[in-house]
């Protein structure tokens, strides 16, 4: 990607090396959770929107004492961290443009940067969690660490792939933004188990379009991507289709449990965000195939 004289975002803040968490439960609002929810939570939630909705039915709706105010910023010679500033800059631009377009403001996330477990409004954020959007503090957290595991453990290289994985959790917080998430949310607590990750997948995909979206805005403005680029993208979301994910590691596929979409899902759907560049192709939840 070409992001070299990009700008950086001045809504990052570097919690790692703060050391919290520990034990043998989560604190979530002044109580603990035990391993197995926790196991929960990580099939849930990897690449995912708001651990509170598994959280918080094992602890009840009790907030957690999140840090109040801004974190320090990153170390200016941290490439990795400057390299995230820069895109979440990228998609703050983008967003701004595209919310102007239709009358409405754009509200700038924040990220968070941080190693092992954190305090968020929805509960202790966990490195194992993957990267995650917290909508009752408008923030995605990330542990840098998560991008070696990508890049060996998925198979999926490169800055581009890095990018995308930010621009999926940004596209939660759009969904944030416009009442898509909480709509989702009702529905999915009248819904049965297997009717509510049927929401979710078409939330992920949704996150997945608007993320396309971001990488065509991105290079019509701006000229961000390079060759190669794209197929990163494309193998990045491959690697983390729910169906690739569960013949990995039990050597079958049940797709009751998606709670993501299947690789070729994801791939349709940040494709068709990347062609287009139009918020109305979008619509996941108006899909009869997805």
């Amino acid at each position: 990607m070409r992001m070299e004289n990009g700008r950086e975002s001045d809504n990052v803040e570097d919690r790692r090396g703060e050391g919290y968490g520990g034990g043998r439960g989560l604190p979530i609002g002044g109580r603990s959770i035990g391993i197995g929810t926790i196991v929960l939570a990580l099939v849930a939630m990897y690449f995912g929107v708001d651990p509170s909705i598994v959280l918080n039915t094992a602890t009840g709706p009790a907030p957690i004492e999140a840090p109040s105010g801004p974190g320090p910023k990153p170390p200016a010679n941290d490439a990795g961290a400057k390299f995230i500033s820069q895109v979440l800059a990228d998609t703050e631009d983008t967003w701004k443009a595209i919310f102007a377009q239709g009358g409405k403001q754009y509200v700038e996330p924040r990220l968070v940067l941080f190693s092992g477990a954190t305090p968020t409004a929805c509960g202790t954020g966990q490195s194992a969690m993957g990267p995650f959007y917290c909508p009752a503090d408008q923030k995605v957290y990330i542990d840098l660490r998560f991008y070696d595991e990508l890049r060996t453990r998925f198979r999926a290289p490169g800055d581009f792939a890095q990018a995308y994985v930010i621009a999926h959790e940004i596209g939660h917080h759009v969904q944030n933004l416009l009442g898509i998430s909480e709509k989702v949310e009702n529905m999915r607590r009248r819904a049965s188990e297997v009717e509510g990750n049927q929401l979710s997948v078409r939330l992920e995909l949704q996150a997945d379009c608007f993320a396309g979206i971001w990488a065509n805005h991105a290079d019509r403005s701006r000229k961000v991507l390079e060759s190669g680029d794209i197929e990163e993208g494309l193998n990045a979301a491959t690697a983390i289709g729910d169906d690739t994910l569960q013949r990995q590691s039990r050597g079958m596929v049940v797709p009751e449990s998606f709670t993501h979409g299947s690789s070729a899902q994801r791939v349709r759907w940040f494709k068709r965000g990347l062609e287009t560049g139009d918020l109305r192709q979008c619509d996941t939840f108006a899909a009869r195939q997805l």
